[in-house]
């Protein structure tokens, strides 16, 4: 299963994102827990400046926007 964590305010942007990759999950019948991190000291930790950010098994894997589908489904099928 992966570990899948959404960096940001809570904004509707990090929402989505999330949902998005739930829905990228459920269609690639690939297993994930999606979190939400929303507190600054975490997101800074990773280097983020921009949200929304997502971080898969601990490696941050993109900042600043809604990742594209396409983008989620090469995450979620390599190495899963």
């Amino acid at each position: 299963m992966k570990e899948i964590t959404v960096l940001g305010s809570g904004c509707a942007k990090c929402i989505k994102a999330a949902d998005l990759i739930k829905s990228v999950a459920a269609e690639c019948k690939v297993a994930v827990n999606v979190t939400k991190e929303t507190s600054p000291e975490v997101v800074m930790s990773y280097g983020v400046m921009s949200t929304p950010a997502i971080v898969i098994d601990d490696v941050l894997m993109h900042s600043g926007s809604i990742p594209e589908k396409e983008t989620i489904k090469s995450w979620l099928v390599s190495n899963s």
